[in-house]
Parts: structure tokens; sequence; C-alpha cells
């Protein structure tokens, strides 16, 4: 099963502390935000990955494409000029695919349905960690039937929340107050889903996309009481350092 992570926003709110580097590359407990990710889901199964990319996408290439000889111990030969890792290297495949710089987070994922050969995929933004258990996502995905299950994190929010009746999405209700399911990203979709979305650049998944999934009532929320994060500051990173360090 693929593994959709977005990766090509700007993160403008790390600005001052990450400005060489795009968000999905900040460092946690010495490894990228994005490696983490892929390391959880790949302790799952999921092997297989797609990187939308957009703003400084080619540094998320070099990174992965200098990760052997870079992340490990290696052995080196003068005459052959050919490095040699000495650790097991993650066996990881990744599809690397340029969405656009000002592209927004639907239209990305529209841009990668040629890759998409399954009828359902794991979808998830590059700045969320999570001990969330996959295989239980898939499950609770499976059981309600529904084009797309999404990860609801309770917490007094900044960010649009979701209301939730019997494991299905009601209504999708921006910002508001007081402690309510939140989007946590970490999806499941059926590639049915790509119908609500548009190649629009402007397209934004947390808008028309999820309103019209609600509205269809196809869209069930796994709620995840465990630990989880958006990175989306700072003050976030350091946080997030705090908790992987101990």
């Amino acid at each position: 099963m693929k593994v959709v992570i977005l990766c090509g926003g700007k993160g403008l709110r790390m600005r001052g502390l990450e400005e060489n580097i795009p968000k999905a590359l900040a460092r946690v407990n010495g490894k990228p935000i994005i490696w983490h990710i892929m390391k959880l889901y790949s302790q799952y199964g999921c092997n297989e990955f797609i990187l939308p990319l957009g703003y400084q996408g080619d540094k998320i290439k070099e990174y992965f494409i200098d990760y052997k000889w870079k992340e490990s111990d290696i052995e080196f030969s003068l005459n052959d000029n050919k490095p040699i890792s000495l650790d097991k290297v993650e066996d990881w495949l990744i599809t690397f695919a340029d969405t656009g710089l000002e592209t927004m987070t639907g239209a990305r994922i529209k841009n990668i349905e040629k890759y998409i050969e399954d009828d359902v995929f794991l979808l998830t933004y590059g700045d969320g960690l999570s001990d969330i258990n996959i295989d239980h996502l898939i499950k609770f995905h499976k059981e309600k039937g529904k084009t797309v299950t999404l990860t609801g994190i309770r917490k007094q929010s900044q960010y649009g929340i979701l209301e939730v009746d019997n494991g299905i999405a009601t209504k999708f209700v921006e910002k508001p107050e007081g402690n309510s399911i939140i989007n946590g990203g970490f999806f499941v979709c059926n590639r049915d889903f790509f119908r609500y979305l548009s190649d629009d650049r402007g397209c934004v998944l947390e808008d028309r996309p999820l309103k019209n999934l609600i509205k269809d009532e196809e869209l069930a929320i796994f709620e995840h009481d465990g630990l989880w994060m958006s990175i989306d500051t700072p003050k976030d990173l350091v946080e997030a350092n705090k908790i992987w360090n101990s």
C-alpha cells in the first residue's frame, strides 16, 4: 500500500530557525521529520512512498539520494571512488513528484493520481509525528466502508475541527474554541477520493474536498488518543525534540 506524504509547502512559520531547508527536513532527535513519518509507516510494512514536492523539493531529493552515505558509517574505496554503507539501510522505494511551487494540498494529491495503482492508499502531512497504529487505522477504514478515513485528535485547537457521530464526520467548523476533534492527518483513502479533488493548483484539501466528503457522509474519523504533534513553529520543533529524546 503506497503512502503519500505532503511535503511541498513553504512552512513560513518555521522561518528564522530552519530557513535553508524545507520543513520536512527539520531534525527531531537527529533525523528529519519526514524520516520519522516514513519509519512509522515502514514498521507496518508500508515501504513505498510518494512525495509531492514543491518548495525546496530539490533538497528533499538530495537528502534521500545522499542518504546511504551521509546517514551511516561507510567504507570508501579510493580506487573505485565508491562508498559502501556499513549500516543497514531502510528498504524504501520513493517516488519524487514535482507538483509545483504554489500548488495547494488538494491539487498536489490530484497530481500524483497516476502513481496510485491500488484501490486504497495512505496519506499524511510531512510535519505531523505520532505513534498511531497504522494497522488499526486501516482496519477501521475497511470496517466503516467510507471513501476517506481521517485521524481525529482531541485537543484545544487553533485549527478547524470535525464533529463526529459513530465514527462518521457530520460537520466541519473552522477554528472554534474548546476541546474538539481536529484533523490529525494520517488518512486512508480509496481511489474514489480523486473525484473530490481538482488539479487546479488552488485546490485545498482541507476546504472543498473534505467538506464535500462530509456532505456525502463519506468521511470516517479514527480517533487517536496517543502521541501526536504537528510541527508548525520553531517552538514545536524544540518540544518535539524534548519528547523524542526522552
